[in-house]
């Protein structure tokens, strides 16, 4: 089987073997939960619940305001609260819905009538994603039913399965992978048929042998499905280089994967397009890996959306002696965390509790000229450069040298011989760029 990747990248100590073996499990229910009403790309859901209000989990609490947004539901049986800001992961405080559950309720969660795949049309698949609440599992929470449908001068002919899961430590898509396969090729199928595309090919690095036998035995069965080995490098699983790397395609930048005839879905989206038209199940469960040393007993799980961070670290024995930061999300991508009453969300992917050896840092010095995080970078940009022009406030140079193109991978600053915070001066950068083109905007 051939090996594919793209140009760049690194390939940093993959920590995976903390929880590869560790089978999901199911974490009961907190004491309450907090649901902001923006946890995917997009207008906020609005709140259709008010303060004494009784729910139901499963129950629609805030409905999704325009084209890009998704409904929220209650992942819990239970009374709201309260609503108002509260803190979350990104570090910044978002309108939610708190919830308090009633541990002695014998309530039934609320499910969708389940549809049929095999008699199911595009357009119910595309109404029940939307109605579910789905949203990307990949990291960017991108309102699933926008990415099934692409404009019509968009022609689509393949659509790759995010099975890479390059960022260190996280084994959630693995699990999944080896856990539930055959559900997982069904809604594969089902994002397939939405889309009306023939071609269907799961992209998994070559460190998840397990993964590659089980989906490649079966796919075997399933007509215009394939597996495809790739290279394990880091950020394989970024949506411009898994399409470099499976078709050999190249996204101009400013362009869409749609643009060069392709569609990416991460592994949990397409088992919660599954489980929401077989099982007639909302997305109120959040799976994740909980890892790092600094966690007594690393986990992978199924947790109740809007879950506190304490709560699933409580869960996992707590933290070692010698912890010392905790991040959402993987250690490349993922955001510290000051706050550990912020709660999980829809497409949180991971908490990690890393000790003073995983996380220590060496001093800063000036810039060797090395060139190193040129070559590393995935996107063939100039690091420094951009975060020089960050640094010395020149957006407007910065925005000539398409800093808005950069992902914020971490690439560059991981290989820095400097230990320059590169990425970091780049998103702040990136950000006063953004924000000065929304102004010409409106101007």
């Amino acid at each position: 089987m051939a090996i594919s990747t793209f140009n760049g990248g690194i390939h940093p100590p993959e920590y995976k073997e903390l929880t590869e073996n560790c089978a999901f499990e199911i974490m009961p229910s907190p004491e309450e939960i907090i649901l902001p009403v923006s946890q995917h790309l997009g207008k906020d859901a609005q709140p259709v619940v008010k303060k004494g209000d009784e729910v139901f989990a499963g129950q629609l609490v805030a409905k999704a305001e325009g084209f890009i947004s998704a409904p929220i539901h209650s992942s819990v049986t239970g009374k709201v609260l309260s609503i108002g800001k509260e803190v979350t992961p990104s570090g910044f405080p978002k309108d939610s819905i708190i919830i308090k559950t009633d541990k002695n309720s014998s309530a039934e969660k609320i499910l969708l009538p389940p549809l049929d795949p095999e008699t199911i049309t595009p357009d119910e698949i595309r109404q029940r994603v939307a109605e579910a609440g789905i949203v990307g599992q990949g990291g960017a929470a991108f309102p699933t039913y926008v990415k099934l449908s692409p404009p019509k001068d968009k022609q689509i002919d393949v659509v790759i399965l995010n099975g890479c899961e390059c960022e260190p430590y996280l084994t959630r898509d693995y699990r999944f992978m080896i856990e539930r396969p055959d559900d997982l090729i069904e809604g594969f199928k089902l994002i397939l048929k939405a889309l009306g595309v023939n071609r269907g090919v799961i992209g998994i690095e070559n460190n998840k042998p397990e993964a590659i036998r089980i989906l490649s035995e079966k796919v075997k069965s399933h007509s215009g499905l394939e597996v495809i080995s790739l290279k394990t490098k880091y950020p394989q699983g970024a949506e411009k280089m898994l399409i470099k790397a499976v078709t050999g395609r190249e996204v101009p930048p400013g362009k869409l994967p749609m643009d060069v005839g392709a569609v990416i879905q991460n592994i949990g989206t397409a088992l919660a397009i599954y489980d929401a038209i077989v099982k007639g199940e909302v997305l109120i469960t959040a799976a994740l890996t909980v890892s790092g040393k600094g966690i007594k007993n690393p986990k992978n799980l199924l947790v109740p959306v809007g879950t506190p961070i304490h709560d699933v670290i409580d869960y996992c024995g707590g933290v070692t002696e010698d912890a010392v930061k905790i991040v959402v999300g993987g250690p490349m991508m993922g955001v510290a965390q000051f706050d550990l009453h912020a709660p999980v969300l829809k497409a949180t992917s991971g908490i990690l509790v890393l000790t003073k050896e995983e996380v220590e840092k060496s001093p800063e010095t000036p810039c060797l000229r090395c060139g190193q995080c040129v070559g590393a970078c995935p996107l063939n940009l100039v690091p420094t450069k951009l975060a020089r022009y960050s640094q010395l406030q020149k957006y407007e140079e910065a925005e000539g040298a398409d800093i808005t193109v950069c992902m914020e991978c971490g690439t560059c600053a991981y290989t820095c011989p400097a230990n320059i915070p590169l990425v970091q001066w780049i998103r702040l950068g990136k950000q006063k760029v953004l924000q000065m083109q929304r102004e010409r905007v409106t101007n």
